[in-house]
């Protein structure tokens, strides 16, 4: 398995963990990291997504929220709403890094194997409007600084 998918799995594991136990859990995460892997990038990556999801959780929750019109958040289940806060963050903070298309690939590779069998065509949905917000949201800002000049 690639470095990077397994690095998103304990990413989204993670960021579960977080999401039951609230920043408790954070004391544990370097722990729950090292006895899942032994590779210092899947570890940086890992703690790197963890904590970056973590931190702008409610910018990620946001765009969630809104491209998801049908469905509050906390009706999603804590692996769905951890596969979309991880993705949602690699597409908004990460995108200079990591190209649109694996990000979103690989959060419906994640939902096919760790959650229900509807999750993946949801978590498509969801990103896919998310990202059509975040390039919308780009070329508003790209165009009012064209007109700024």
């Amino acid at each position: 398995m690639d470095r990077r998918t397994i690095a998103r799995e304990l990413t989204m594991q993670a960021l579960c963990q977080l999401d039951v136990q609230g920043s408790e859990a954070e004391s544990t995460l370097r722990r729950f990291f090292n006895e899942n892997t032994d590779d210092p990038m899947v570890l940086q990556l890992a703690e790197k997504w963890t904590h970056g999801a973590w931190e702008k959780m409610q910018a990620c929750d946001d765009l969630i929220a809104s491209a998801a019109v049908r469905w509050k958040l906390s009706r999603l289940s804590h692996v769905d709403r951890a596969i979309l806060r991880m993705a949602v963050h690699q597409l908004r903070y990460c995108s200079d890094d990591i190209p649109c298309k694996v990000v979103i690939n690989e959060a419906i590779e994640i939902a096919k194997k760790f959650s229900t069998e509807q999750s993946p065509r949801f978590v498509n949905g969801v990103l896919d409007a998310v990202l059509h917000h975040l390039n919308q949201d780009a070329v508003e800002t790209s165009s009012k600084k064209e007109e700024g000049q």
